[in-house]
């Protein structure tokens, strides 16, 4: 695969493994990220181009997608930046609310609104993949802003891919749904109550967690083939969502994991 990549949240993490992917199959990469000093990093190591991006702000991802259609088509839109923020539902400040939706949801229609025009007047095969979590499809107590934004990824995809299919595009879409990934995500300070959690899942991260380097190479190898559905850790997903499928069939009561209720 050649051509160009675009990167959202490109600094660490998810978003640097699959920057080094992409450059290691000779794509020409621009990266983007609110973290301009972490960014340029990533770009020396993979010969890219950085352009420091806030995903929230629509002109900046029109200016993103200006200097990306300089290099060449876009072959592959990665819309990957997001956020994480823990605590009860309530006692989460209003600022931390709005800006997990403005990151994690609408982040990702503002890379939409740049791009696919363009995608779409350049009438050749590329892809979109936009980040969502096994967290989009299993929700879960302590990251309510995290489970909302990321449930929402996964039905705006589903949306964007019936509605390039009704226009005929040669835009193609995936889903990708990371499980444990050994990256920064729980890197802010714990919310309140949610310290033990926290604490379980960073440990978890450690434990069982894949390296962003070993992720990224699953998720080439489902974009090879051509997969809607981008899971490269199913056991993180699997058993649970036949469960909570089975839950909301039987309209079962929801059981959680790390609850007295469940230990």
């Amino acid at each position: 695969m050649s051509g160009v990549a675009v990167i959202t949240g490109a600094a660490s993490g998810i978003g640097a493994g699959l920057a080094r992917k992409a450059a290691a199959r000779g794509m020409s990469v621009v990266l983007a990220d609110r973290d301009a000093e972490r960014l340029a990093v990533v770009a020396a190591e993979t010969g890219g181009i950085a352009v420091p991006t806030d995903v929230t702000d629509p002109d900046a991802l029109e200016a993103l997608a200006h200097e990306a259609f300089a290099q060449g088509p876009v072959d592959l839109l990665f819309n990957n930046a997001g956020v994480l923020t823990t605590g009860n539902s309530w006692e989460i400040p209003a600022d931390k609310w709005r800006q997990s939706v403005e990151v994690n949801v609408l982040g990702v229609v503002n890379g939409l609104r740049a791009f696919v025009p363009r995608m779409i007047a350049a009438d050749r095969p590329c892809r979109i993949v936009n980040t969502a979590s096994v967290g989009g499809f299993l929700p879960s107590p302590l990251m309510a802003p995290y489970s909302a934004t990321k449930f929402a990824v996964v039905a705006l995809t589903e949306s964007l891919a019936g509605e390039l299919a009704t226009v005929r595009s040669k835009v193609a879409v995936s889903l990708l749904a990371p499980g444990p990934v050994k990256s920064e995500i729980f890197r802010e300070e714990a919310g309140a109550n949610a310290e033990q959690f926290v604490g379980t899942m960073r440990d978890m991260l450690e434990q069982h967690g894949v390296t962003p380097d070993e992720f990224a190479e699953r998720v080439f190898a489902a974009i090879d083939s051509g997969e809607y559905w981008i899971v490269p850790q199913p056991e993180a997903l699997d058993e649970g969502l036949r469960a909570r499928n089975e839950t909301i069939a039987t309209r079962a009561t929801p059981q959680f994991y790390m609850t007295d209720e469940d230990s």
